[in-house]
Order: C-alpha cells, then sequence, then structure tokens
C-alpha cells in the first residue's frame, strides 16, 4: 500500500535526515550505527542482521530512529527517571540532589533529547521548618512549576522535547493541593501527572480507615500549633485525614481532567526482579517503565501486523508467524543492548547506572489490529488469550536471548542470582527450563519487556498500526498536528488494518464483528487486556482505558481498585468532555454522514458553541470596544477593551446551526500602568480559551482569583426593596472578568446569561446605599468585605445583607 500523507509526514519531520529519502535509508543508518560497537570480525554480519530485522518488523523507539547515526550528541534513550531531594543546592542527607542541582540535570537531559520523570516526594512539605534559613519551605508543588517552566525553555536535541511525569506519595502532606493542581489552566502544562499509591492507602480506602500524611521534614510552629506530631519513628504526622477523602480527590480530577494517573507503589516494587538492590517510586512520562534514580528505557518493539499470515481469512485461515517471530525478537535483544554501548549519556549517572543493570524493553505495537487480522475481537476471550499467547513468547524468547547474549558478552553486573530468581518478583515466575540456564550461564539484562506507546514510529514505519497495546481508536479519523511555525494542519488517517482489509476486496461498510474500536468495548474490556498481558511483561504497560462521556462516576472509581486487586502497575484514565477536548477526532464512515440527524447531538467537537477553532480567520471581524471603570484602594481605574466575534457553525440539536462566539480579546497599550503586563496577558489567554470552546471556565476561573491588595469594587446589585448596593471583587483580575460576562451577555452569547438585577455601567452614586463601610468578612451577596455582627446577626455594612442570627 502507498504511505497515508501523515506517516510521509511525520517519517520527514523526525526521522529522515540529509539525503535519506525514505525508511530504508534510516535503516541502514540505524543499523550500521548499532552493529558499530561488535566485534570487527562479526561487525558486517550484524549490521545485516539488524538490517533484515527492520525490513521484518522490528523497529527502534523513536530516538533510536531519530539520531542513532548522526553527528549530533544525542540521547537514543527516551526516557530517564532522576532523583531529586530535600534541599536547594549539593546533595541532602540522604544523598540525592538538592532541587536546583536536579534541575541542572533534567535541563541536561532534555537538551539531549530524553524525557524525565521525578518523585517530588521527598521535597519538606509547605509550611515545614527551614532551619538553614530560618523561614517555611514552599513545598514540593511551587518548585514543579519551576521544573515545568524550564522543560518549556529547554531546546531539545533533534527537535523532539522532553515531557516529563512528576510522581508525589499520596501520604505526602501536600497531595492535594498535587491532586488538584492542573485544574488550573497553564499550570504544568509540560508534565503528566501520577500519586504513588501504596497497599496500606488502599485497604485503608476499602475499609474507610484514616491515612496520616506524614514527612520526615520538622513542621513549622504554627502547624505544630494546629496539631501536627512526631511518631516514635521520627516522621511527622502533618494530618490525619479519610482515606477516601483523599481517594475521592484523586478519582474526580481523573474524572474530569484525565489526570492525576495512579502508580501501585506495592505491586511495582514487588515484581521488580532487582527488588534486592533498588526502590522504585517513579516511571518516565507514559508510565511504561518503572526505573529507580537515573534509570533509563531502552525501548524498542516490534509491529505485530507483520507476523499475520492470510490476514481476515483471504488466502486461508489466518495464523500468527510465531517462528519469524522468535527470529524477529532474539535480534531485537541484541539491538537494544548494543543501543546502551552506542547512546551518548547527557550525564554519567545515567550511564553507571546502565551499564550495571543492562535494562532493555522490547515491546510491541499495533497489538490492535493483530487480533483483527486474526479474525479475533479485542473485547472478546479469543483475543485476550491470543494477547497472553504474544505476549508469553516475547517474555520466553526474550529471556532466552539475554541468556545467549550473557554466554557471549557477560551478564550484567548487578546480576544475583539466587536473589534474582526467588522473592515472589517477576523472574521468580519463568520456567524451570529458563531458570536454569539463568543459573548456569547468567543473564545480559536485568529487564527486558516493556509496552510503550509508539505513537509517531507506528504513523511513520508500521502504516499507522494500533499503538502498543490499544486497539484501534477509529477507522478513520482526523488528526490534528502542530505544524514548526505554531499552526495545526488536520489529517485524514486510515487505520492500517481497515486499509488492509479495503485493499484485498473487503468491504469497508459492512465490517465483520471483530472490527472494534476502543471507543466501541466497555472500560472492563480494557483492563481485562491489560490483565492478560501485564503478567509476561517485567516492567509495565502504557495504556488509556476509554470510558464514554456518561460513564457512571462510581463506576469509574471502581475500575482504579480492580486495576489495583488485579495486581496491575498503574493506570490511566480518559474520559472525553468538553474540558479536556481531543487531539484524535473520528470522521464519520461513508455510511454513517448520509444524514445530520445521525451525528451525536451532544458532541462537543461539532457543537458550535464548543467547536474548537484553530486560529483568528484573515480580515476584520465584527467587534466591541467597552470601557470598564472600576475602584480599588488607589481609587478609580478605567480601561478600555476591544472583544472580536466570529460567527462558527456546526450541529445542535441534530440540526445544522451557527452562533457568534468571542474569539479574540485585546487591551490597547499605553494605559493602565503597572496593570498593562497582566491584563495583556490576561486577554491572550482568554483569547486562547475563547478559540478552545472553554471560555466560559477560564472567566469562572479568573472570577475566583484573589489578592492582598484589598476587595475591588465594579457594578451594581439591585436588592428586593429595589435599591441599589455596590458589587465587590476579590482582585481586578476577578472584577475584569466580571464585567466581560455582562458585556458577553449583553451581546447575546448565550452562555452568559447576566440577571436584570446587576449591572457594570455607571449608576448615579445617589442611588447606591451605603451605610458606612466597616471592615469583616466577605459578604456572600455583594462581594465586600464588610461583614459584620450586628445585634447579634451577621450584617453587611455594604449592602444591608443579613446572614445567621444567634
Amino acid at each position: 500500500m502507498l504511505m497515508q500523507p501523515i506517516s510521509l509526514d511525520v517519517l520527514s519531520e523526525k526521522y529522515l535526515k540529509s539525503g535519506e529519502v525514505d525508511a530504508q535509508t534510516i535503516y541502514a543508518r540505524v543499523a550500521k550505527s548499532l552493529a558499530s560497537v561488535e566485534d570487527a570480525s562479526i561487525r558486517s554480519e550484524i549490521e545485516q542482521r539488524f538490517l533484515d530485522n527492520f525490513e521484518a518488523g522490528a523497529i527502534g523507539a523513536g530516538r533510536i530512529m531519530s539520531s542513532a547515526g548522526t553527528a549530533i550528541k544525542a540521547t537514543l534513550i527516551n526516557c530517564f527517571v532522576q532523583p531529586v531531594g530535600d534541599c536547594i543546592q549539593d546533595l541532602d542527607e540522604d544523598g540525592y540532589p538538592g532541587i536546583y542541582e536536579a534541575l541542572k540535570q533534567a535541563a541536561e537531559t532534555m537538551r539531549r533529547g530524553g524525557g524525565v520523570g521525578y518523585d517530588f516526594s521527598r521535597i519538606r512539605p509547605k509550611g515545614a521548618e527551614v532551619k538553614g534559613t530560618a523561614s517555611i519551605a514552599s513545598g514540593p508543588c511551587s518548585y514543579i512549576n519551576v521544573f515545568d517552566q524550564s522543560c518549556s525553555t529547554v531546546e531539545s536535541a533533534g527537535a523532539r522535547r522532553g515531557a516529563q511525569m512528576g510522581v508525589l506519595r499520596i501520604d505526602h502532606p501536600d497531595v492535594l493541593e498535587f491532586i488538584t493542581a492542573k485544574r488550573t489552566p497553564g499550570r504544568w502544562n509540560n508534565f503528566n501527572v501520577s500519586v504513588g499509591v501504596s497497599d496500606t492507602f488502599m485497604k485503608a480506602v476499602e475499609r474507610d480507615g484514616d491515612i496520616e500524611l506524614i514527612h520526615k521534614a520538622k513542621p513549622g510552629e504554627l502547624l505544630i500549633a494546629s496539631g501536627a506530631t512526631q511518631r516514635a519513628d521520627g516522621l511527622w504526622i502533618y494530618k490525619i485525614l479519610k482515606a477516601r477523602e483523599i481517594w475521592d480527590a484523586v478519582m474526580q480530577s481523573a474524572y474530569d481532567f484525565a489526570e492525576p494517573g495512579i502508580l501501585f507503589l506495592d505491586n511495582i516494587n514487588r515484581d521488580n526482579n532487582l527488588y534486592y538492590c533498588e526502590s522504585i517510586d517513579a516511571t518516565n512520562p507514559c508510565g511504561e517503565q518503572p526505573l529507580p534514580p537515573y534509570g533509563c528505557c531502552d525501548l524498542g518493539p516490534i509491529i505485530l501486523p507483520k507476523f499475520v499470515v492470510n490476514p481476515f481469512g483471504f488466502g486461508g485461515e489466518p495464523y500468527f508467524d510465531f517462528e519469524k517471530f522468535t527470529k524477529v525478537v532474539k535480534t531485537q535483544v541484541r539491538m537494544l543492548d548494543n543501543v546502551l554501548d552506542v547512546t551518548y549519556w547527557p550525564l554519567k549517572e545515567q550511564g553507571l547506572e546502565a551499564q550495571s543493570k543492562r535494562r532493555i524493553g522490547v515491546g510491541f505495537t499495533g497489538l490492535g489490529d493483530a487480533l483483527i487480522m486474526l479474525k479475533l475481537p479485542y473485547n472478546s476471550t479469543a483475543g485476550r488469550l491470543k494477547a497472553a499467547e504474544i505476549s508469553e513468547q516475547l517474555r520466553d524468547i526474550s529471556y532466552e536471548a539475554s541468556v545467549e547474549l550473557a554466554q557471549e558478552k557477560g551478564a550484567f553486573p548487578k546480576l544475583d542470582i539466587e536473589h534474582y530468581l526467588s522473592g515472589g518478583n517477576f523472574a521468580s515466575r519463568l520456567s524451570e527450563d529458563l531458570k536454569d540456564k539463568i543459573r548456569k550461564h547468567g543473564l545480559r539484562n536485568s529487564h527486558l519487556l516493556s509496552i510503550a506507546p509508539t505513537g509517531t514510529v507506528s504513523l511513520a514505519f508500521a502504516d499507522n498500526a494500533s499503538n502498543g497495546i490499544e486497539p484501534p481508536f477509529s477507522w478513520v479519523y482526523t488528526r490534528k498536528k502542530r505544524e514548526a511555525d505554531g499552526s495545526t494542519k488536520e489529517y485524514a488517517v486510515e487505520d492500517h488494518a481497515w486499509r488492509m482489509y479495503r485493499d484485498l476486496g473487503g468491504d469497508v461498510n459492512e465490517l465483520p464483528e471483530y472490527f472494534v474500536t476502543a471507543l466501541e468495548m466497555s472500560a472492563e474490556d480494557h483492563i481485562l487486556m491489560m490483565e492478560a498481558v501485564q503478567p509476561f511483561i517485567d516492567t509495565a504497560i502504557s495504556k488509556t482505558v476509554n470510558v464514554p462521556a456518561d460513564y457512571v462516576y462510581d463506576k469509574f472509581k471502581d475500575l482504579y481498585l480492580t486495576a489495583w486487586k488485579s495486581k496491575l502497575k498503574g493506570l490511566a484514565t480518559y474520559r472525553p468532555n468538553s474540558i479536556l477536548g481531543s487531539v484524535l477526532t473520528v470522521t464519520p464512515s461513508p455510511s454513517d454522514a448520509s444524514s445530520v440527524s445521525d451525528l451525536d447531538t451532544e458532541d462537543w467537537r461539532s457543537n458550535p458553541s464548543k467547536k474548537v477553532v484553530d486560529r483568528r480567520p484573515n480580515g476584520e471581524l465584527p467587534a466591541v470596544a467597552e470601557k470598564i471603570s472600576y475602584w480599588t484602594q488607589d481609587g478609580q481605574k478605567t480601561l478600555y477593551l476591544i472583544i472580536s466575534f466570529l460567527t462558527v457553525e456546526g450541529i445542535a440539536d441534530g440540526k445544522k446551526a451557527s452562533v457568534e462566539r468571542a474569539i479574540e480579546f485585546f487591551m490597547p497599550v499605553g494605559q493602565s500602568g503597572e496593570s498593562q503586563q497582566w491584563i495583556t496577558s490576561s486577554m491572550r489567554m482568554l483569547s486562547l480559551a475563547a478559540r478552545g470552546g472553554f471560555l466560559a471556565r477560564a472567566l469562572s476561573d479568573m472570577k475566583k482569583v484573589a489578592w492582598d491588595r484589598g476587595p475591588v469594587r465594579l457594578g451594581t446589585k439591585k436588592k428586593q426593596d429595589g435599591a441599589l448596593a455596590p458589587m465587590w471583587h476579590d482582585s481586578e483580575v476577578a472584577a475584569v472578568a466580571f464585567a466581560i460576562e455582562n458585556i458577553l451577555a449583553k451581546r447575546g452569547i448565550d452562555e452568559f446569561k447576566a440577571s436584570d438585577e446587576f449591572t457594570i455601567g455607571e449608576v448615579d452614586s445617589q442611588k447606591v446605599s451605603s451605610n458606612g463601610l466597616i471592615a469583616g468578612k466577605k459578604c456572600p451577596d455583594c462581594g465586600a468585605h464588610a461583614l459584620i455582627k450586628r445585634d447579634g446577626c451577621e450584617y453587611c455594612t455594604s449592602c444591608g445583607f443579613i446572614g445567621t442570627c444567634g
């Protein structure tokens, strides 16, 4: 089949180097580079084996295919985990690098092309004592902000920016702030985040027990006065909460925002082959590699559809060619082992860690498509059994190949055979035959298996085969790809199995029942596939469990309990909603596109009120210029804002519809003095939110912003007796957001319905009630900080509101 346009573009943009014209020339470059560390007597032979292996269905992960054999000093390793200690510089008392030393190491790693995962749990909580400076700690979340900004500014080698994973233990005193941090738009955009969960915590959730939020750092005086105490083991208890309270916060955030993910740390460490010499607290950014400090993931998947003979039953009954698979996997183990000797290491600590354990990650991609080609539904028992069979063969072949490499090149230095093959870990469950061979000859690599997402390599080298362990997202869909100039280009993308079925003569308008997409199966089916495969993978699996938008919250929570009980090492979910949006947009098949009424009337992607507008159209747009006056402690201030509008077409209630939406916010320069910068940045943020379809939420968040300079007066509220009372806001930001909402309501924008009792217009001051403003608590009615006690009742000296009495 001819390559799809997006495959050609991704291949060209991310992998082709000067003088290269196609995938075969990339294969030649990479094979030559990775064979260069072989003995001279066999180097040419191994180079040809690697080249033949690429053609047969093996592939290196993105870093390998992009950088091997080039002149740039970029790492061939996709991701690392790096430690962060509890001090600012040098090493902390446990030998971990201080925060800014860790930041420097991370910047160097990302500059060389690697992504980084971190456990931030060692950093002392907010409010803890800092003896050296006689100050109070700001907590790990404040430092994650710094790491996030650093990633934004580091230019990555080979134009492949490194991702980051931030982990915090569930019993860290700042865990609730961590869980909800990404609810703030724009915060930690360069991070995935996961909570590290223990068995102790999960059992407390089951029995509705308490959990102690603890840290070794001593709390400040205020926290001690509030009840913080020290345990017998020296750790400080900052707070005691119901485990379900914390768990519900995690689950609600995952339900709404798809983050944080969950890492089951005890499952990870219990299964770890090197449990006897390392502890794991974090993973790489996509979660398929739990790693110790300075550990790396050296990855390379096998393209499973290439091993299916007689796909879909054309030419005979389909079957999986395990004989060919065995040869390819054995060569893949050798190739990835060579990567560890070829790669440039950003940090010497990473190289030392890798050489002592020689972790590699042979995986696969295209499982979903391979099962379809074998006529097996992904969500069936037969499909899971076949996936387990392939995974078991992958395990046994890989470990066999590593034993053979140990005979030739030596075992990894940290191998303690008796500990390695005992203790209930992964290696202890290998066959007796394999364990005997390891005892006799050793093992070249401590870990050998990993199922990664394989996003761009599947697009570029596997004709958009379904990613990793995932089922296909859709047979035909639209993918948004960001271009080098920042613009977004849309592609019609076809699934590999769907294309092959069509080209072999199948009718894609009447697909057989074994064609099942990720969105057509239950969430439980996704987890069952992880259950089937995980026992044969010595690290972990990167997989997203898709749930529909209307999935019941209580059932959603149960998915995570099921995952823990099933001994999975982590779980990530995705529930589409108007907050999250999507990179992939389903395109209706020809049979589905005949009638507008067939479309999902609640689909946010087609709703004109929520539809994403990629960029501002050229030319003039209808606009309004509005004057906003408000009062702060410094007196009256006046702003002029310009709001542009765009008519957006789409589908609403099953019919074609068009709505007018605010699309651009602008403040002319030269006004408002010191407020110019924050207002300008806020207008840019609102413009992005407006184009993304979540303007109302952005304004709602702005209205919650508070400052310490006193309340801001803007607008009036009509009381029941007809008198007007002033409206108060917690900051200038909140006041301006309130004003914009009212401007949009006045314009007739449907989602902004201001009540008639509110106004932001100029009002005769004689008609505004004033009772002599007295400082007090915040009034729930008008927002003024003027709620006092009068005659036993709460009374607002600004608007006259009367609250609770007694």
